[in-house]
């Protein structure tokens, strides 16, 4: 059996999702794009999950298409970009996609090389960690293509329309430092997979209810009118108040202890203007 591309380990509520192909620098073959689909639609069924973090092994995060993979099976393009009946993405958008729509916050830890397909999967994260020297490039262009794995959809949320323009059409490398001042990039940490963990587990202490509520809040009321937002902020926190564990922080708080949450109960209804 061929070593698994892709591998999850949840612990404290915490799951950390790593790419395991360092010899290839985690480059992406049809394996790594099933695994990392399985894995994010399995995470998406766990109820008491409270943060993702998603890194690469080795020294890359990820650099981009296994070029030669696909050169050898050009049917698997068509596996890839091909939509089932009835979906809203094809695989190759669902390695990106996935992230943003698990119901808990992703975190992306980048160092080394973050190419093409790799970088796209890293913008599917809420935040990305990023090292000082790590070097990012939309690299789809140097092959004559465009980011085809939804990585055009969140990128717009990231940074400005001509950056994405220029960092599009030039397939220029980016270093952490430069990535980190236009905005690619949410903060810099010499370890990123350490600070990732932190973060995750900072994170994983808040009411998983709040966390849950906090994530379906900012990601669609993002592009909704003023009105439509206001509504929507007011409506999510009345499903917070008074609940089990608003209560349980709220009770923690004053009594200065750390708080014993339950799982989230929330539950949240889709919205008029999501994506």
């Amino acid at each position: 059996m061929a070593d698994p591309r892709v591998i999850v380990d949840v612990e404290e509520h915490v799951a950390r999702v790593r790419l395991c192909r360092a010899d290839k620098r985690n480059a992406l073959d049809l394996a790594m794009f099933e695994g990392l689909a399985d894995a994010a639609g399995k995470l998406a069924d766990e109820e008491d999950l409270r943060a993702v973090v998603i890194h690469g092994e080795g020294k890359s995060f990820c650099a981009g298409l296994d070029v030669g993979a696909f050169l050898a099976d050009p049917s698997t393009a068509e596996t890839l970009l091909v939509k089932a009946q009835g979906e809203a993405t094809n695989l190759a958008q669902q390695v990106c996609w996935a992230w943003r729509r698990l119901p808990v916050p992703v975190i992306a830890a980048l160092h080394g090389e973050v190419f093409g397909g790799g970088l796209q999967i890293a913008l599917g994260a809420d935040i990305r960690i990023g090292s000082p020297d790590a070097r990012l490039s939309i690299m789809e262009i140097r092959w004559g293509l465009v980011p085809d794995m939804a990585g055009t959809r969140v990128l717009r949320d990231i940074v400005s329309y001509d950056v994405a323009m220029d960092l599009t059409l030039t397939g220029r490398v980016v270093s952490g430092d430069e990535a980190s001042a236009i905005g690619l990039v949410t903060r810099l940490a010499v370890d990123p997979v350490m600070a990732a963990n932190d973060l995750a587990r900072e994170i994983a202490a808040r009411s998983p209810d709040a966390v849950r509520t906090a994530k379906h809040l900012l990601h669609h009321a993002w592009r909704l009118d003023d009105r439509q937002g206001l509504d929507l902020e007011t409506q999510l926190q009345m499903g917070l108040l008074g609940g089990r564990n608003q209560m349980e922080a709220a009770r923690a708080g004053m009594e200065d202890r750390e708080p014993a949450f339950r799982p989230a109960t929330v539950k949240l209804a889709e919205h008029d203007g999501q994506e």
